[in-house]
């Protein structure tokens, strides 16, 4: 009759504990864990020197003087240095007449840099990879690029394969959205993420000043990411997310034609920046970060900035045209991981956001060292702050990434350990911040500005230093 008992009662409790472990462990197993990640640092041979982009801007044979000017303004005012890098078709001369294979050997150079040096440095082989996720927005080939990899690195056959196009800067954490998925319903598994841009073939030729924009900011570079939910990898790992949260404002269209590939009036292919861009990335800035503020900050922050907006509402007339009121991110996060969209776009994020210049060098250097490279952007961001020795242990990250679409997409990283590596910026991090971060086009180009439109034309024998 006890042991009846036992079982009558027991069984139900002990039945309630296996659930109430089962429901514990698949949590354990949904967190999503970067272990590592590599960022591209192209050779020496492929770097853009203030005399080498004037020579490409001077064989571009659709530009005049006025062009010359405003390219002279955009670049000067970029935020970009001499050591950012170039495909390798520009260096030959055949930046208007791209290959197909143009483009596949500058992604297949990345692949091999970044993947190889990941995998050897972390001890996993290509076999271990039951994930893999591709993001190369301007390049779509076949067999795909993601087929690609898995053939040079002989994967297995059931490993999960994601092959993205057409995300834009944004596409990084749309990638670790779809790893984050998986996570949350297989065990035990190890994702590798590759983002990059393929420029060889997209670089723009004629003469639309929109279009041109993305000659002075787009450089090459990439990045190769491993993540997990392995528990026992837990130890390893150097971040841990928290939260993301992706907003897309493509229904607007004012948002979706700010930031667009189309062809000019000669039919030359490009990337048109469009004058509402940044009204654009600032909407889709705000709607995001409504979204995703009340999961990070704590409540007095939240409280404090309803009872401020609040006030001010009420006395709109007295405190109309005063400073409207800011929530400071700060009060959650301890580093803002900004994309490098461009220097209007980091003003204009750190101004909405009251950041200061500490929390924006990051991004400042990133694009002065390395442009604008696209998705895999705020991984070079992120290395720089490893590289200062700003990362550790407990502390939060927010990133935070616009791309065409019109898109904004954000997320919150745990920092698991202290962190001092430095990635791609090992052997020059000691030179950043540089004292002096002006552009010396204009000290050698200058002279432009004061030629008349009627009588240019460069000096005989004119070299470019």
């Amino acid at each position: 009759m006890d042991v009846i008992s036992i079982l009558f009662y027991g069984l139900p409790f002990f039945y309630l504990l296996f659930l109430i472990w089962k429901i514990i462990d698949q949590k354990r197993h949904q967190n999503c864990y970067i272990l590592d990640y590599e960022c591209h640092k192209p050779t020496d041979d492929r770097m853009l020197s203030t005399g080498f982009s004037g020579e490409i801007i001077r064989r571009n044979k659709h530009l005049g003087l006025n062009e010359y000017k405003f390219l002279l303004k955009a670049i000067v005012s970029s935020g970009i240095g001499e050591q950012t890098y170039a495909p390798r078709n520009v260096f030959y001369r055949r930046e208007a007449c791209p290959t197909y294979e143009d483009g596949i050997l500058e992604m297949e150079e990345f692949f091999h840099d970044t993947i190889d040096k990941l995998l050897k440095r972390n001890g996993i082989s290509p076999s271990e990879i039951d994930v893999l996720v591709v993001n190369i927005s301007m390049l779509t080939c076949m067999p795909s690029l993601a087929g690609r990899i898995i053939n040079y690195y002989k994967m297995r056959e059931d490993i999960k394969v994601y092959n993205i196009t057409g995300m834009g800067c944004s596409a990084s954490l749309i990638s670790i959205n779809i790893v984050e998925n998986i996570f949350k319903n297989e065990k035990n598994k190890v994702a590798l993420m590759v983002t990059s841009e393929s420029l060889s073939p997209n670089w723009y030729v004629g003469n639309n000043r929109s279009m041109i924009l993305a000659n002075c900011l787009f450089r090459s570079g990439g990045s190769a990411i491993l993540l997990t939910n392995k528990v026992a990898l837990k130890n390893k790992a150097m971040f841990k997310l928290k939260h993301l949260v992706r907003t897309h404002h493509g229904a607007k269209d004012e948002a979706y034609d700010s930031c667009i590939q189309k062809e000019d009036d000669q039919g030359h292919i490009g990337f048109h920046l469009d004058k509402t861009l940044p009204k654009a990335a600032t909407k889709a800035l705000i709607d995001n970060l409504k979204t995703i503020a009340p999961l990070i900050l704590p409540v007095r922050e939240l409280l404090r900035f309803a009872i401020v907006s609040l006030v001010r509402k009420m006395n709109w007339d007295s405190t109309k045209g005063g400073a409207r009121p800011v929530i400071n991110f700060k009060t959650g996060v301890d580093h803002i991981c900004l994309h490098t969209g461009g220097k209007a776009v980091i003003d204009g994020v750190g101004t909405n956001l009251n950041l200061n210049e500490y929390d924006l060098e990051p991004a400042r250097m990133t694009l002065h060292r390395f442009g604008n490279t696209s998705a895999s952007s705020l991984w070079y961001v992120l290395g720089y702050m490893e590289a200062k020795k700003r990362l550790k242990k407990g502390d939060k990250v927010l990133m935070i990434s616009f791309g065409a679409g019109f898109k904004c997409n954000s997320c919150l990283w745990e920092v698991l350990r202290d962190l001092r590596d430095g990635n791609a910026w090992k052997n020059c991090i000691d030179n950043y911040p540089p004292k002096n971060t002006t552009n010396p086009f204009l000290e050698k180009f200058g002279w432009i500005q004061d030629e008349d439109p009627n009588t240019f034309c460069f000096p005989d024998g004119f070299a470019f230093p």
